[in-house]
């Protein structure tokens, strides 16, 4: 109950609803006004279509991309309407139209996410404008209605960003820390013996995957504009700051470090230490849950949870194993047990610093101003739109390409049905509507929007029915529809199949207010609806791209970025030593941030290797390639990750960078490749016998992991992909 009501809250104060209410508001206002003041009804819908197009491309984020991407989705889409309407009395030109705009918008996908919002918006417009033929002065007056209603929302969305721009900021600050909250509470599960060690850990790449993606959005949204020195009379500026680096400092406490959990288990598992060392983490989750909600409700966090109790139970079990001299007969174990103790003290008071944060009444100051500076901006993501990014991708090997023509063969296909089929000719649209809004580039993601959407609409017709059976009251009916516009603008991104049910529920009853005698539009709607989503099924068979065949060069982006991120410490660390006495030195700095800049990059890379193998498991059977191998891969060069951060902490905390070890890791570079023919370079003897006690551990463990990604390469070279194109590991 506890976990619904929170559940319940995040999605409340989130910015999923903030940006519901907006685009809703957005959307909703041309046809209020045109229509509900000066009696243009026709006019107020085409407007409305123009402003809905832009609110799918509308989407959280920093509103200095939104407004150019939302302005930059206006003209095309403005264009879109201009071209179908010219061909909407021709119907063998607007064969040529409609397909040719599926396959060029399709190819939008080829910019990512972004990119491939502005083509599905584009196609949105295309979809209803299509479905009445206009006379040659009714197409300029449709078209410019159009670009108004899309102008307008642009400069009602941009406007009211500015205005809230902190508000934003804070939103998207909670977002990461929530997810940062799941990770350390499923990171807790990883101590716990009730969980499966490996599928603990699956949970925990995803997690960490989640996690990385929310924080590189509040990276993007907090550190616009905080260029240079932040005031001391901008306490909420000063909160979002020491936050923000706070979150961070989480991040390279626990995600950045390796724990040998096996080990753990198995030697302690008959101890009270696992659990205590669970509780601490659980108990520290709770309170980041506290203060992501504290910071979304623009209210100070209460501190409600203490983990000393956890922490001093830990030092007395510590104490009697150096009493019991089990600290001699496993010295990995204790090292490993103080090495977990310092960390859950850190991130303790990491918490406590952060619940003092969000109190705007006391009087703070910024954690680090020294690193805000233009260096930051190398963490912020880029929108590229190239377009020598469609040029290069037009080849049939090209998986974006093999998804435009996938779109636009299904486009035809729903065209020829409605077109055979006379009966189906008047809503003909909707059945190319739903084809466009379920055909996804991956096979999963589209098999899965495809049940969400069936279910969802035949959900939402049975809704409508009810809400028009039950009453004729216009204004009831009309609060609904504005609040089933408003949820299901906001649960897109969080649950499509529950938006689906109440942006069909909003439809039909906007429907029903255009033409109140119609009586089949809801069993027209579902059957649209379910003819589509057969369309669909069938075309995504068509020059299918398999998840399998993303594998071998994602596991090798993981890799490549585990090398560079090995390459950027030992490069930091040479610049640490080399300016021990300076270290304020500029030239530090520049290293430092190229450290963490390959930190991130491998995140980032995990995250999409993580991804592609879970969507890869929800593909056919008989198109998963290597999974054992594959999700062995995965979870090694997660660890790789984190025992090369391991190494590069011992090695900066040293006295003196030990030149066996660094000239060992600089061996070790070179062979981080797949395409590598060399063995592994043995570990040098002063590090097994102990010689180095403070690496002996982790560069045991590092050359171990190595060593097993070299197997799990090794099987997967062994077989020949049955997938066409898939380049080797």
């Amino acid at each position: 109950m506890n976990e619904t009501a929170s559940q319940v809250q995040r999605f409340i104060y989130s910015h999923h609803l903030y940006s519901g209410v907006r685009r809703a508001a957005g959307t909703l206002l041309p046809v209020t006004i045109l229509g509900g003041i000066f009696g243009w009804y026709a006019a107020g819908l085409v407007a409305t279509f123009g402003a809905l197009c832009v609110a799918f491309i509308d989407q959280p984020g920093p509103h200095e991309h939104r407004g150019r991407e939302m302005l930059g989705g206006t003209l095309l889409s403005t264009m879109t309407v201009a071209v179908t309407s010219l061909a909407s009395n021709y119907p063998l030109l607007l064969w040529l139209v409609v397909i040719g705009q599926c396959f060029a918008y399709s190819m939008l996908s080829v910019y990512g996410k972004r990119g491939g919002q502005i083509g599905f918006a584009c196609l949105l417009l295309m979809t209803v404008t299509m479905h009445e033929a206009l006379s040659a002065n009714e197409v300029w007056l449709h078209t410019l209605t159009s670009l108004g209603g899309g102008l307008f929302y642009t400069l009602f969305s941009y406007s009211l960003s500015r205005a809230m721009n902190l508000r934003e900021k804070e939103q998207a600050l909670s977002v990461a820390l929530f997810a940062t909250s799941d990770y350390v509470a499923q990171r807790a599960n990883m101590y716990s013996l009730d969980h499966d060690l490996d599928e603990s850990y699956r949970k925990l790449i995803t997690c960490q995957s989640n996690m990385t993606d929310k924080q590189q959005g509040a990276r993007d949204m907090v550190l616009r504009g905080l260029s240079g020195k932040i005031k001391t009379d901008q306490p909420k500026r000063i909160m979002l700051w020491n936050l923000f680096v706070d979150t961070i400092d989480i991040l390279d406490t626990l995600v950045a470090t390796r724990t040998d959990y096996s080990l753990l288990r198995a030697k302690l598992g008959d101890s009270d230490i696992l659990i205590f060392m669970r509780d601490a983490l659980y108990k520290m989750s709770v309170d980041l849950d506290r203060i992501a909600l504290a910071v979304s409700r623009e209210r100070p966090a209460s501190p409600r949870n203490s983990v000393k109790a956890e922490l001093r139970a830990l030092e007395f079990e510590i104490d009697q194993m150096e009493r019991s001299g089990y600290a001699q007969r496993e010295p990995d174990v204790y090292n490993l047990c103080i090495e977990i103790l310092r960390r859950l003290r850190h991130s303790a008071n990491i918490v406590q610093r952060m619940i003092v944060s969000t109190d705007l009444n006391k009087q703070s100051v910024p954690i680090q101003p020294t690193v805000l500076d233009q260096s930051l901006s190398q963490f912020l993501s880029r929108e590229k739109y190239r377009p020598g990014m469609i040029t290069s991708n037009l080849r049939l090997d090209s998986p974006i390409c093999r998804y435009a023509l996938r779109v636009t063969l299904a486009a035809a296909t729903a065209m020829t049905v409605w077109t055979l089929i006379p009966a189906l000719a008047p809503q003909g649209y909707w059945i190319l509507l739903t084809v466009l809004i379920i055909m996804k580039p991956g096979f999963a993601l589209t098999r899965q929007r495809n049940g969400w959407r069936l279910f969802g609409t035949l959900i939402g017709c049975v809704v409508a029915l009810g809400a028009l059976y039950s009453t004729d009251n216009n204004t009831w009916l009309f609060v609904a529809m504005v609040v089933s516009t408003i949820i299901g603008g906001s649960l897109l991104q969080l649950n499509y199949m529950v938006a689906s049910v109440f942006n069909t529920n909003a439809v039909l009853l906007a429907f029903h207010f255009v033409d109140p005698t119609a009586t089949t539009i809801i069993t027209d709607r579902a059957l649209d609806t379910l003819i589509g989503s057969v369309i669909s099924f069938a075309c995504s068979y068509f020059l299918p791209w398999w998840e399998a065949q993303f594998m071998p060069s994602l596991a090798r982006a993981a890799l490549n970025a585990n090398r560079e991120y090995l390459r950027a410490g030992l490069h930091y660390v040479g610049v640490l030593q080399a300016n021990k006495n300076d270290s304020q030195n500029p030239e530090c700095h520049r290293a430092e941030v190229a450290w963490r800049l390959a930190r991130k990059n491998v995140y980032v890379a995990l995250g999409n290797f993580a991804e592609a193998f879970y969507r890869m498991m929800l593909e056919p059977r008989s198109r998963q390639w290597h999974v054992i191998e594959f999700n062995n891969l995965m979870i090694q060069t997660h660890m790789l990750a984190s025992q090369i951060n391991a190494v590069m902490h011992a090695l900066m905390t040293s006295a003196q960078a030990n030149p066996t070890v660094t000239s060992h890791l600089a061996q070790i570079i070179p062979h981080l490749q797949a395409d590598r023919s060399e063995p592994l370079p043995e570990l040098p003897a002063s590090i097994v016998d102990g010689s180095l006690p403070n690496f002996a551990y982790p560069m045991t463990q590092l050359q171990k992991t190595i060593s097993n990604i070299d197997d799990e390469i090794a099987i997967i070279h062994s077989n020949i992909s049955p997938t066409p194109s898939p380049s080797g590991v």
